[in-house]
């Protein structure tokens, strides 16, 4: 009795086994990278406690703003490391949103309080990740 359940067993998780079928489904990259220069000059105040920065992107239309993705990533200086944001560095704060054309980038400091360091150079990466 013990060999014919044993058989059974066996018999059971080959057939389990053998019937598990991977698929990978690799969707079309529709993504669009936009690479900003953003100046010390190009901040402007936006309250007491933070300061702004509109970057124009056209390429973020109003499906993409509704139903895709907008990935924000910032590097301060030639050949730096891309920080996602949001993100804290060198005590401040940065943040995005985003509307049909605009991504808003936000600074302020980490504490919140007081003036936030603006940097004297900033690259901002922009990615548009098709939801199609």
């Amino acid at each position: 009795m013990k060999k014919l359940l044993s058989i059974l067993c066996l018999v059971v998780v080959v057939f389990t086994a053998s019937s598990c079928k991977k698929e990978t489904v690799v969707a079309p990259n529709n993504n669009v990278t936009i690479i900003k220069t953003v100046k010390s000059s190009d901040w402007a105040v936006y309250n007491s406690t933070s300061n702004t920065v509109d970057l124009n992107i056209p390429e973020l239309d109003e499906y993409t703003n509704e139903h895709g993705a907008v990935l924000v990533y910032i590097a301060f200086g030639d050949n730096a490391p891309w920080e996602q944001v949001p993100e804290v560095f060198d005590g401040s704060t940065y943040s995005f949103t985003h509307n049909t054309g605009h991504v808003t980038l936000y600074v302020q400091n980490a504490n919140g309080t007081g003036t936030p360091i603006i940097p004297d150079q900033a690259y901002v990466k922009v990615v548009l990740v098709d939801s199609n």
